[in-house]
C-alpha cells in the first residue's frame, strides 16, 4: 500500500516549474484556450502553467472547479476566466479510478467548454482511462504508477 503525495512536488518552487513545463510541452500538441482541474491537487499545477504559459507566448488560462457550487456570492462551481465556447485541458495532481477527473470533466462541459484532453501528473492504474474511454475522453497521463514503482 502507498500513497502518492503530489502536492510535495506541485507547491515546491522547482517542482512546480517542473511540472509547468512537463504540461505546456504536453499542450503543445493541442489547440487549447484553458487548464483546469478540481479543487485541491490541481489549483497549483492549472496556475503554474498558466504563468509559464504566458512567460513563452502561449496564452492558456486557469480555471478550478470546485467540488460543489458555493452557496454564498456568485455560486459558482467553476471559478476563473469564462471557459464558455473554449478548449480546455483537464488535469489533476494524483488520479485512481478517474471519478474526480470525471466530475471536473462534467463541470467543465456544464459551463460549455469542449474537453479536448484528460491528464494528470500520475494515473494510479485504477480503472482511470476505463472510465474515461467509455466517455471517449482523451487521456495522457505524465506518468503511470508503473513507470514511478
Amino acid at each position: 500500500h502507498y500513497y502518492l503525495d503530489a502536492r510535495l512536488i506541485t507547491l515546491s518552487s522547482e517542482g512546480a516549474l517542473l511540472v509547468s513545463r512537463v504540461l505546456l510541452n504536453m499542450l503543445q500538441d493541442y489547440d487549447v484556450d484553458a487548464i483546469g482541474g478540481m479543487t485541491m491537487g490541481a489549483d497549483p499545477i492549472v496556475s503554474g502553467v498558466a504563468a509559464l504559459g504566458c512567460l513563452e507566448d502561449m496564452s492558456i488560462d486557469a480555471f478550478i472547479v470546485r467540488k460543489q457550487a458555493k452557496e454564498h456570492g456568485r455560486q459558482k462551481q467553476v471559478e476563473g476566466p469564462s471557459i464558455k465556447g473554449k478548449k480546455v485541458v483537464i488535469v489533476d495532481d494524483v488520479v485512481t479510478s478517474g471519478g474526480s477527473l470525471l466530475q471536473t470533466v462534467d463541470a467543465a462541459q456544464s459551463a460549455g467548454a469542449e474537453v479536448v484532453l484528460t491528464t494528470c501528473l500520475v494515473d494510479r492504474q485504477e480503472g482511470a482511462k476505463e472510465l474515461l474511454d467509455k466517455r471517449d475522453l482523451k487521456f495522457e497521463p505524465v506518468f503511470t504508477v508503473k513507470e514511478l514503482l
